[in-house]
Order: structure tokens, then C-alpha cells, then sequence
């Protein structure tokens, strides 16, 4: 049985599901409604509030199967357009044969889900990758622009000759979905391996895409943009240094887009930073597993530095936990942003003000 434990009017917590602890929040926010999923077990779940994130209804279940990623970002994602709540996840039937430490099916694909009554009740899921298993990393980002218009992104492993970056679009509330498009392929042979993209849509429906790139052994982050989810622009690479790694941080930082900028936050070795396309990069922070938020032209960052999550914004960092991990951060309508993230085997998320 789910339970609600209240900290105080900034912060709370929900429960774990039963046995099964909860992972990988994330949250959005549109009007009244701030709309949260998560995973546990073999299961993702839908919360709600209609208070700007004091409390939450007690989760739903949206779909489950027999395996589902839930380590180092690959949980679902979750976009509001219009009347609509879609969430994505990656799910499939059959344990990878290669015994791979995250818990990857053989046979994932990247599904989506639909409710037209604020959460109640779900759609069945549908398929966007348009080659079976071609999603199974579970690596994915959706975004949406609030019109009607949604797009994801994803790591995909389709043709067996490396790594590369698709994705989709809807422009009909997530009910149905484009054919797949290559938004990147790397000339070394293959991206960041298990590093999440990023996406977000401006105002006007611009599609941003952000993903950690493999280039001359570095593993740096990479931008590009497209007016009608088809046609990408140049890659444009993030910050000034560069990270040579022979391996995956695991860590895809976060894309925030208003009507008027667009901005990055990253990790690079064991520092966080901000940039915005073609400005010179701010060291904000040290830790990883970066996530982002834009309320108007602020952002705010969160980050796990140890055992800790922090967050910034305006030059100041204050801790949110010290026995958290993997943070999301969306802007709410009013001001201000909500913070979610793991701890003690539930989602604690926490208000931080104008």
C-alpha cells in the first residue's frame, strides 16, 4: 500500500510501492497540473498535484512487463500537450542474453502511453521505433511543446554498426507518431554508448536535442536543432574543454529552451556546467547525473554530489538531500521550480521558490 508522508509545505514524500522500491522520477508541469512518473519493479507509474507539487495523488499504475530498465536514467520520461499526459519507457519480454549490468531486455522497444482524463486511465502503449529492438539501451528523452506537438529522442542500436541517435514526432498528442529519423550518426563509428539524450521544444515547436558524442576519444556534448523534426542542423559542440574518457560516465545532462534562449547543463569529469550554444561555459557545481529546468529565463540545475543532491540557482547552491540520487527538476507555471528524485526507497520531491 502506497503511503504519503508529509515533511512540510516544501517538501514530501511518496511511499515505496509495495516491496519494490521507486526509481527515476521525473516530473512536468502544465497550468494546475504537475504530473510525475516513476518505476518500480516491473511496473511505471503515474502521480499528480494540483497544488504545485505540495502533495501528490497516490500512484497509478500505467503498464508493466516482464523487464524493464530502470538504472542510470533509463527510466520513463513524461510530457503534457494539450489535455493530453504521455509517457514513454522502454520495456520488453526477454532478459538480455548477454547478462548486461543494467538489466536490459534482448527485445526492448520505446512505448508510449496516453490519458486524455489527467491520469485516471491509460492507453494501451504504442511502439515508436519503427525496428524491433532497435530502443533496448532504454536511453530516451520526450518533450513536448504544449500544441499538440511532442518529440523523442533515443539511443539506437539498429543495423549492429554502432550507436546512434533517432527519433520521432507526433503532432497530434502523442496518438500517433513519424517515421523514424536519423538525427546523428557519429564518423568514429558510434556515440556515447550510455549517455541519455536530451530534448525540449521552444515556443514556436523548435525541436533541441542535446546527447553526449564520441568524437577522436572525447565525450563531449553536442546540440542541434530542427523546425519540423526531419532536417537537423550542424552539431554544435558544448562548452570550451574537452573530456577524453576510455569509457561512459553514464550521464547525459540536461536542454532548457524559452522563447528567447536555450541553455545546456553537463557534466565534464567531476564538474557541472552551464552554457548556452556559442557563450562560454560556467562551472556551477561538482557532481553528476545533471538535471535541468528554465522557469522564464532562469534555470535551475540539481545534481548528486556524493550522497547529496543540490541544486542551483541565481549563483547559490543549497543542499535537498543528503541521501538522494538521480534528481529531476521541471519550471512551474507560477515560478519557480519542483525537484523530485530517489531516496530510502520512494520519490521525495521539494518546492524551490522564485
Amino acid at each position: 500500500m502506497t503511503t504519503l508522508l508529509f515533511a512540510s509545505i516544501l517538501a514530501m514524500s511518496l511511499g515505496p510501492i509495495g516491496p519494490d522500491p521507486a526509481h527515476e522520477p521525473q516530473i512536468t508541469a502544465s497550468r494546475n497540473l504537475v504530473a510525475m512518473t516513476f518505476g518500480a519493479g516491473n511496473a511505471i507509474y503515474f502521480s499528480s498535484s494540483h497544488d504545485a507539487g505540495r502533495t501528490f495523488s497516490n500512484p497509478v499504475k500505467v503498464a508493466e512487463a516482464d523487464v524493464v530498465p530502470l538504472t542510470r536514467h533509463r527510466g520513463p520520461r513524461i510530457a503534457i500537450s494539450g489535455d493530453a499526459i504521455v509517457i514513454s519507457a522502454v520495456m520488453g519480454k526477454t532478459p538480455s542474453h548477454e547478462q548486461h549490468a543494467h538489466g536490459l531486455p534482448s527485445d526492448g522497444d520505446l512505448f508510449v502511453w496516453r490519458s486524455l482524463d489527467g491520469g485516471k486511465k491509460w492507453s494501451q502503449g504504442t511502439v515508436i521505433n519503427d525496428v524491433p529492438g532497435a530502443s533496448t539501451e532504454g536511453l530516451h528523452s520526450l518533450a513536448a511543446d504544449g500544441r499538440g506537438h511532442l518529440f523523442a529522442a533515443w539511443l539506437d542500436n539498429r543495423g549492429g554498426n554502432g550507436t546512434k541517435l533517432y527519433g520521432a514526432r507526433s503532432t497530434d498528442s502523442g496518438a500517433t507518431w513519424s517515421k523514424n529519423v536519423l538525427i546523428y550518426q557519429s564518423p568514429d563509428g558510434h556515440i556515447c554508448e550510455c549517455c541519455h539524450p536530451s530534448a525540449a521544444l521552444d515556443p514556436s515547436g523548435q525541436i533541441a536535442i542535446m546527447w553526449r558524442n564520441w568524437l577522436g576519444g572525447s565525450r563531449d556534448m553536442y546540440l542541434t536543432r530542427s523546425r519540423d523534426g526531419a532536417a537537423f542542423s550542424q552539431p554544435q559542440k558544448m562548452g570550451d574543454g574537452t573530456w577524453h574518457l576510455n569509457g561512459c560516465p553514464m550521464d547525459g545532462g540536461g536542454v532548457a529552451v524559452s522563447a528567447t534562449k536555450t541553455i545546456t547543463a553537463w557534466r565534464r569529469g567531476e564538474n557541472v556546467f552551464l552554457a548556452e550554444p556559442g557563450k562560454p561555459e560556467m562551472q556551477i557545481g561538482t557532481g553528476k547525473d545533471v538535471a535541468l529546468a528554465l522557469s522564464g529565463n532562469r534555470p535551475y540545475v540539481t545534481w548528486t554530489h556524493g550522497m547529496k543532491i543540490e541544486a542551483w540557482s541565481d549563483g547559490k547552491t543549497q543542499v535537498l538531500s543528503n541521501a538522494g540520487a538521480y534528481s529531476a527538476v521541471t519550471s512551474l507555471p507560477n515560478g519557480g521550480a519542483l525537484v523530485a528524485w530517489e531516496e530510502n526507497g520512494g520519490i521525495v520531491t521539494r518546492l524551490l521558490p522564485r
